[in-house]
């Protein structure tokens, strides 16, 4: 019999990193985006992630690195064409997570048409903080999001001001794609997105409820 899988570890065993992009106005305004009626979706790989203690890396085909500060829901079942009324049935809890994204890369594929995968689904380009039960979160749509770089503050944000709230989005994607228990969905990033550089360290958290630090590191290759 296979060994119970532990959500508070969900980034050793979790598949899908799904995640939702232009969903704070303030950050819509920022990237000169516009507000869309249906959230935009893309995917990053489980190769994505990094916990705490290891090093976010650079992608080498990339001179402008941003980071980009989220809430991550951490499903805690198999959600398939979910009620928006039950969604918040199916979570686990959270995470804060960084959505890092190769900005020069995004806006060449853009241009072009083409999809952001390389942009935002490079190996450690999902850092996340430890688990943090459902309980701990009564509200997740009334929490202060912050990160610093080198000790300035670059992102503070309100989860009350997303567009689309959680339990829409989990509805939305379980009826494009089945989700699995350890699933993470990225919720989107508030403004003040930024580049990263060598060396630069990163501290980011939920305000009252967890913390994150990252070092940002070139790949040896």
């Amino acid at each position: 019999m296979a060994a119970p899988r532990p959500l508070s570890r969900f980034w050793e065993w979790g598949k899908n990193i799904v995640c939702v992009g232009r969903n704070y106005a303030d950050h819509v305004m920022e990237m000169q985006s516009a507000v869309l009626s249906e959230p935009v979706l893309f995917l990053k790989p489980s190769t994505g992630y990094v916990p705490e203690g290891s090093a976010i890396l650079m992608p080498a085909y990339s001179r402008n690195v941003h980071h980009e500060l989220e809430l991550g829901v951490v499903m805690g079942r198999r959600s398939r064409a979910v009620p928006e009324a039950a969604a918040m049935d199916y979570v686990a809890g959270y995470a804060l997570c960084l959505d890092m994204t190769a900005r020069d890369v995004q806006d060449d594929c853009k241009k072009k048409g083409l999809p952001w995968t390389l942009a935002k689904s490079f190996t450690a380009s999902c850092p996340v903080s430890a688990f943090v039960p459902k309980e701990k979160i009564p509200d997740p749509h009334n929490l202060k999001l912050w990160l610093k770089v080198n000790g300035e503050l670059r992102q503070e944000g309100e989860t009350s001001s997303m567009i689309f709230s959680i339990p829409y989005i989990i509805s939305y994607i379980s009826k494009i794609m089945t989700l699995e228990e350890g699933d993470i969905i990225l919720t989107g990033t508030p403004k003040g997105v930024g580049p990263v550089k060598e060396n630069d360290e990163i501290q980011a958290g939920i305000h009252g409820v967890v913390s994150m630090r990252f070092k940002v590191e070139k790949p040896e290759y």
